[in-house]
C-alpha cells in the first residue's frame, strides 16, 4: 500500500513541474504513479458549494476556526499519496503557512464528489487511502446515481447510504441532500 518515500518524493518533484494544461485539474499520486485528473463539470462543483456553505454554517457552532474547503491538496508521504479532494474539513489556520499540502491528522472529514470518467477510483482507491490515512470520515456524493455514501468508525468499518433528498448525518453535522443534483 505504501511506497519508499524516495521515489514518492521524486513522483512529487516531478508532479509539482508538471506543466498546467487546460482541461486537467488536479495532478494526484496514488499507488506509485502520478494521476492527472480532469477538470470537475459544473454540477460537480455546484454539489461541493452546496455541501460547503452548510457545513461551515455549523462548524462555527461545532468546531470554530474549522472550515470546509476545496481545492487544498492532502498529503501522506509515508503512504505515498497525494490526494486533492474535492472538499475538507480542518482548522482555517493551516492554510496561512507555506506547507504544500495538509496533512491527514489535520483533516476531520473528506468528500468526493464521483466523476463520470472514474468512479472506481472514488469508491476504492480514496476509500482505501482516506481509511489508511486515519481521516475519520469520508463522505462520497455520486451525482451519477444520485446516491451516497457516510463512511466512518476507525477503518470505515461503518458505512451509511443515502439518496439525494435524505437528510442525514455526518458527524456531528447534518446535510440537506435535497440540494444536489445529478449529472444530466
Amino acid at each position: 500500500m505504501s511506497i519508499d518515500p524516495a521515489v514518492f518524493a521524486r513522483l512529487r518533484e516531478i508532479a509539482d513541474q508538471l506543466p498546467r494544461i487546460p482541461g486537467i485539474g488536479k495532478i494526484e499520486i496514488a499507488d506509485g504513479e502520478i494521476v492527472m485528473r480532469m477538470s470537475p463539470v459544473r454540477r460537480r462543483e455546484l454539489a461541493v458549494i452546496r455541501l460547503a456553505r452548510q457545513l461551515n454554517t455549523q462548524l462555527a457552532q461545532t468546531h470554530p476556526g474549522y472550515i470546509a474547503h476545496g481545492g487544498a491538496d492532502l498529503e501522506d508521504v509515508g503512504l505515498g499519496r497525494l490526494r486533492n479532494p474535492d472538499l475538507m474539513v480542518f482548522p482555517e489556520a493551516n492554510l496561512d503557512d507555506d506547507k504544500p499540502a495538509l496533512l491527514p491528522h489535520e483533516i476531520l472529514l473528506v468528500v468526493e464528489i464521483v466523476s463520470k470518467s472514474n468512479p472506481e477510483n472514488d469508491y476504492h482507491g480514496k476509500v482505501r487511502d482516506y481509511s489508511a490515512m486515519g481521516i475519520p470520515m469520508y463522505l462520497l456524493v455520486d451525482p451519477r446515481k444520485g446516491t451516497g455514501i457516510i463512511h466512518d468508525e476507525p477503518g470505515y468499518t461503518r458505512r451509511k447510504e443515502f439518496a439525494f433528498g435524505d437528510i442525514v448525518t455526518v458527524g456531528p453535522w447534518t446535510l440537506d441532500t435535497g440540494v444536489l443534483r445529478t449529472y444530466a
